[in-house]
């Protein structure tokens, strides 16, 4: 069987694969336009969430062999 491709993009998107096999992500708002956020937006911004069942299923036929580093 030939090699899967990883999707870079997903791969980017994904923090984490867990070894129980969830799947995190960082919350979105963090990077962009900072200094008009609030204090506390930009706090809860940093958090880590898990992907939904829907879209985990997806990520994993995109990112077969898991992510590297850790990368954010």
């Amino acid at each position: 069987m030939p090699k899967l491709k990883t999707n870079k993009t997903a791969a980017k998107r994904v923090k984490k694969i867990t070894a129980s096999g969830k799947i995190l992500r960082r919350k979105i708002l963090a990077q962009h336009l900072v200094h008009r956020k609030s204090s506390r937006t930009i706090e809860q911004s940093g958090q880590t969430l898990e992907f939904s069942k829907s879209d985990s299923k997806k990520i994993k036929r995109l990112v077969p062999y898991g992510v590297k580093n850790g990368k954010s």
